[in-house]
């Protein structure tokens, strides 16, 4: 299909048919695709729990209010948040930066371009995505306020605002995901109407962690699609400047 047949085939399906089944290898192809999505600072704090298990699925459908989305489903992603492993991960991509500049620039850049990766991922990364309380939001915020007299400068820079910036990030691999699953022929649905706590325990996740969505897999049902498409009128919603 092309792009615009995959955005018309998808859909937020409700109700799939229980007779079809899906291939768990072909939905974990488009899960490795979702991880091609772009991401704040290439830092990728998310993981994807793919959930096969007839016991599992029961366990999070639940979680999941019983919605029929979640109940009728084959197979679920579960979109999660880590920005509690930010450290892991900056160091991880400082030393893959450098390595690319090693490879693909002058040799009289190496040194000034590797000092520039080690710094923005050895010293700004943690300083961004570090939380304590809120303070080290607040200090953040104080520091980037000053600062934006003189320069430009991104201003949200709060503990909420980099939660923000790691569930917007995460939210692209979802809709990557599924905009892949449409292309198989598959349906989905994202949810963000659960118990957090419940589904946590369910996927034995650590405190850090977060739940973005979850998103159930299948074949729709023709009543599994709730009416037309309905849209704002674009003109309502598109500014020219």
């Amino acid at each position: 299909m092309s792009l615009e047949q995959i955005l018309l085939h998808r859909r937020s399906v409700r109700h799939y048919d229980a007779s079809k089944e899906i291939d768990p290898e072909l939905v974990k192809s488009c899960i490795q695709l979702a991880t091609l999505s772009p991401n704040s600072s290439n830092m990728q704090l998310w993981e994807f729990y793919h959930i096969t298990d007839k016991a599992t699925l029961k366990e999070i459908a639940h979680a999941c209010l019983d919605q029929e989305s979640a109940t009728t489903a084959k197979q679920m992603v579960v979109f999660v948040t880590r920005q509690d492993l930010h450290r892991k991960h900056a160091k991880k991509m400082m030393e893959l930066e450098v390595q690319n500049v090693l490879k693909n620039s002058p040799n009289e850049k190496h040194e000034k371009r590797s000092k520039r990766w080690k710094l923005y991922y050895g010293k700004v990364m943690p300083f961004l995505y570090t939380r304590f309380f809120g303070i080290a939001g607040f200090l953040r915020k104080i520091l980037a306020n000053v600062l934006s007299i003189f320069r430009p400068m991104v201003l949200e820079v709060s503990e909420n605002d980099s939660r923000v910036v790691v569930h917007k990030t995460c939210a692209l691999a979802a809709q990557t995901f599924m905009l892949a699953m449409s292309e198989k022929g598959y349906d989905t649905c994202p949810m963000e109407g659960f118990d957090s706590r419940r589904l946590k325990r369910v996927l034995n996740l650590p405190m850090g962690a977060e739940i973005n969505m979850v998103v159930s897999c299948g074949i729709r049902l023709e009543k599994g699609v709730w009416g037309d498409r309905m849209r704002l009128p674009f003109e309502e919603v598109y500014r020219n400047i």
